[in-house]
């Protein structure tokens, strides 16, 4: 047993650092935090007891939106290099020490009984605002038209679909108290109740059967029920084919790049220095141009990216990729792509995780 080996699961560090287990996958996946054992029969990731400070770091940096890179440095050791990249994010490390003084008011929320859930509400604004842009904008097919919410554990999970994008986003809970619960909410009645929840403190959760209603210190809001089985969007995340390229990009760059794009974007990536370029046109084009270039059909732009696994050619319809991308948490975008015809993964992680499926367009540009 791992246990007996002085290593813990992931699902004992999730819990002692505040992160989720899906986060601290992506921290392995980015050489942040690399499991000390992995078994080679299960797959199962372990951790030293000594992980757990270094896991606590990682959420309190990523919270202010540290790139992964500047984490990397803050953790090496250099202590005077550490103390300066420190120094420069002390004003919202600051901020964020004084929502201890919020914890004292949770009491005041949980002395009810029943399933209940208590969190930020700014965060539950924020999982909101990200997960919304996946559910379908006409009642068709009711269900996709709403966000489902599901409490368990110590984290709230939002997930929504339109069948063509999948966004699931999962933050950690301050309070939880009961069994634990799901339900679908309208997406169209949720728009209204993100600015009230952007100016609350904490916010109480609690599931009803025609409703989710949604208390602070001084009102109440209700979400109507969608009475319908959401997909299993679980299924479809495990049954994603074996990822072939993987790319690490700085999302604003990449964000400003597609919103000043045509309809239709090429990614071209290259991984290792020196790999000879099967996507130049002409002799003037460098065979090295490795990471991430892109195309609409007038203009290529290359940006810098860390591109791993094989070289691939494949096109975004804009209006599906760049809304995941405007909704992506923290500094670092990450994309997960298996074929030029299937789902492309794209994650990030910061007080929990997000993770977004987007569908690449059958029809490739034109040069």
């Amino acid at each position: 047993m791992a246990e007996s080996d002085g290593l813990i699961t992931i699902g004992v560090l999730a819990r002692a650092s505040g992160l989720t287990a899906s986060a601290l996958r992506f921290y392995d996946d980015s050489g942040l935090l690399v499991p000390a054992r992995v078994d080679p029969l299960t797959g199962y990731r372990y951790y030293t007891a000594a992980q757990r400070e270094r896991a606590a770091l990682i959420r309190k940096l990523r919270a202010i939106e540290v790139p992964l890179d500047s984490i990397s440095d803050i953790l090496s050791g250099d202590t005077e290099r550490a103390e300066r990249l420190l120094d420069e994010h002390v004003g919202e490390l600051t901020r964020r020490a004084q929502e201890a003084a919020r914890v004292a008011e949770t009491i005041k929320q949980t002395l009810g009984t029943g399933d209940t859930v208590v969190l930020p509400a700014a965060l539950l604004a924020e999982a909101f605002e990200q997960v919304r842009a996946a559910a379908a904008i006409h009642h068709e097919i009711p269900v996709l038209a709403g966000i489902l919410v599901e409490a368990n554990a110590n984290s709230l999970t939002l997930t929504a679909t339109d069948r063509y994008r999948l966004s699931t986003r999962t933050v950690v809970t301050r309070d939880r108290r009961g069994d634990d619960w799901a339900l679908v909410v309208d997406a169209s009645e949720v728009t209204p109740v993100i600015a009230w929840l952007r100016r609350q403190d904490d916010i109480t959760a609690v599931p009803r059967d025609q409703a989710l209603v949604l208390t602070s210190d001084s009102a109440e809001r209700h979400c109507r029920v969608i009475d319908e089985p959401f997909p299993d969007y679980r299924a479809v995340l495990a049954g994603l084919a074996p990822v072939r390229t993987r790319v690490l990009a700085a999302r604003d760059r990449l964000r400003d790049l597609l919103e000043n794009s045509s309809r239709t974007v090429r990614f071209e990536l290259l991984p290792t220095t020196g790999f000879v370029n099967p996507f130049a046109t002409d002799a003037a084009e460098p065979l090295d141009r490795t990471g991430l270039t892109v195309s609409d059909g007038n203009h290529r732009h290359h940006l810098p990216a860390t591109v791993t696994g094989a070289p691939i050619d494949i096109s975004f319809d804009v209006a599906t990729l760049l809304p995941a991308i405007h909704t992506a948490l923290g500094p670092d975008l990450m994309l997960d792509i298996a074929a030029a015809d299937l789902p492309v993964v794209l994650r990030s992680a910061t007080d929990g995780d997000l993770t977004t499926l987007a569908m690449p367009t059958r029809q490739p540009l034109d040069r």
